[in-house]
């Protein structure tokens, strides 16, 4: 692995205080990017140790960021929440509250970095998607719809961003061991009808090849060569890391 290889580039990393974007903030860090930690809550200790910035922003409010103007190379889409709940029972805040977080911010975050990138001739765009982004699972309505739709974007941001030098991938983890996926244990569990301690081995581990959960750095790992030189004819692509869930 070349080290500072994204030397002189910034990076944007939306959800960087914590999990899989955490994990992406250190690794493009730690190749020489300047790290841009964009969060809720935006962890300047972490920014820090990454030598870059916090910039604490409330991805819900995605009319604040329609006209954003971003000075970045390299864009991370990772802010995700879940909510795991029956269709009929789904809240339809919360539905809403799911698409704007994971489909409407990543477009209108790509919409604002584009120019800049179109400019240089050169960008990398990588959204962080799911095995859920390629398969469904019940009681994930929203977040399945959102990562799906993730998808799509990603294709035709690849599509319009390749004349350009831009590049626009998807990476598809099964279950990552982060907050978000330890506090969705008891969700599963009640919406399934089983113990706590037995969504991990019946629900999250169920279609894997591989019976562990993926670590963020792993994620990160893949992240950061997508946003490599190295990566610059990989475009378009949904690179998944699940363990072979979506062999089946």
């Amino acid at each position: 692995m070349a080290e500072h290889d994204l030397a002189g580039k910034r990076a944007l990393v939306t959800g960087g205080a914590s999990g899989i974007g955490l994990a992406c903030v250190r690794e493009l860090s730690r190749r020489g990017a300047h790290v841009v930690v964009a969060d809720l809550n935006a962890d300047s200790a972490a920014a820090a140790e990454a030598g870059g910035e916090a910039w604490v922003v409330d991805l819900s409010d995605t009319a604040a960021q329609e006209d954003l103007e971003l000075d970045v190379d390299i864009l991370v889409n990772n802010a995700g929440i879940q909510r795991v709940a029956p269709i009929e029972q789904f809240d339809p805040d919360a539905f809403r509250l799911i698409q704007r977080i994971m489909v409407e911010s990543p477009f209108l975050l790509i919409r604002a970095a584009l120019p800049g990138m179109y400019a240089k001739g050169w960008g990398r765009v990588v959204n962080i998607s799911s095995a859920h982004g390629l398969r469904a699972s019940a009681f994930k309505s929203a977040y399945v719809t959102a990562k799906h739709a993730l998808e799509g974007l990603s294709k035709v941001t690849a599509l319009e961003g390749g004349p350009h030098g831009v590049t626009s991938n998807c990476v598809n983890p099964a279950y990552v061991r982060t907050p978000l996926v330890e506090q969705q244990i008891a969700d599963q569990a009640r919406a399934h009808g089983i113990p706590e301690s037995e969504v991990v081995e019946k629900i999250m581990l169920s279609e894997t090849a591989i019976k562990r959960l993926v670590e963020a750095d792993e994620v990160a790992s893949l992240v950061g060569w997508l946003a490599s030189d190295a990566a610059g004819m990989v475009t378009g692509a949904s690179y998944t890391m699940d363990g072979g869930w979506t062999a089946r």
